[in-house]
């Protein structure tokens, strides 16, 4: 039996990735908020980012929409709105969802519905953890979105991982590798990387083996037995 495929990152990213830099309108679901929509962008394109990057988020509104065409499902606009927030702040402090999250609130409030708010705040706030109950359909879908990258084909995670250890220039050698290899442990402990029925079927496997490769790399060992829910 052949290995589920992974996401194919490079082709129709590399063409959303074009288009998003070239006129982002199209991606954005507020058509009265262009001012923040360019806000946004601004933040994503940071010379300071590396991996967390306007790249990083056509990649995620990318996988939405795959995700969406195979029956997952959504309430499209906070799931989008959050996927445009999840990363708007990211400097590598542990608070920057929470900081991500407040940009949303303060940003949207005023712009949208109440009950919207709250939606997009909640889903940004739980890019954090990615440990959304079953029956967060929303929550689901973001989260693999989000995490669809472990998956990504040898070439694009290498790429992926640079760009991480880029973001974190100022450590040294010894003192990153132990940190990355913390939060890869974390991953390999979960009962499952990914939770909608596509995700699970196409990228699970996956990205397992990336996540036990780059642990192999860091020197961490072999993956311990998952975590039995």
């Amino acid at each position: 039996m052949d290995a589920p495929a992974p996401p194919d990152t490079c082709p129709h990213v590399s063409r959303n990735l074009f288009r998003m830099l070239h006129d982002p309108r199209p991606w954005w679901p507020l058509t009265d908020a262009d001012d923040l929509r360019e806000e946004l962008v601004a933040a994503y394109a940071s010379p300071q980012r590396g991996y967390h990057d306007v790249q990083h988020l056509v990649e995620v509104l990318t996988r939405l929409d795959e995700l969406g065409e195979h029956g997952a499902v959504q309430r499209h606009l906070p799931v989008v709105l959050a996927a445009w927030f999840h990363d708007a702040v990211y400097d590598g402090e542990r608070d920057a969802e929470e900081r991500s999250a407040a940009w949303a609130e303060d940003a949207l409030t005023g712009r949208v519905e109440t009950s919207l708010v709250e939606e997009v705040v909640r889903l940004v706030r739980l890019t954090e953890s990615h440990t959304p109950e079953a029956e967060d359909t929303s929550g689901c879908l973001l989260s693999d979105a989000d995490l669809a990258i472990l998956a990504a084909p040898q070439e694009r995670y290498e790429e992926y991982v640079a760009a991480v250890r880029e973001e974190f220039a100022h450590l040294d050698d010894a003192t990153f590798s132990h940190g990355r290899a913390q939060v890869l442990l974390g991953l390999a402990e979960k009962t499952t990387l990914f939770h909608t029925a596509y995700a699970l079927e196409r990228w699970e496997e996956p990205a397992r083996a990336n996540l036990e490769a780059e642990l192999v790399r860091l020197g961490a060992g072999s993956v311990p037995s998952r975590e039995v829910s």
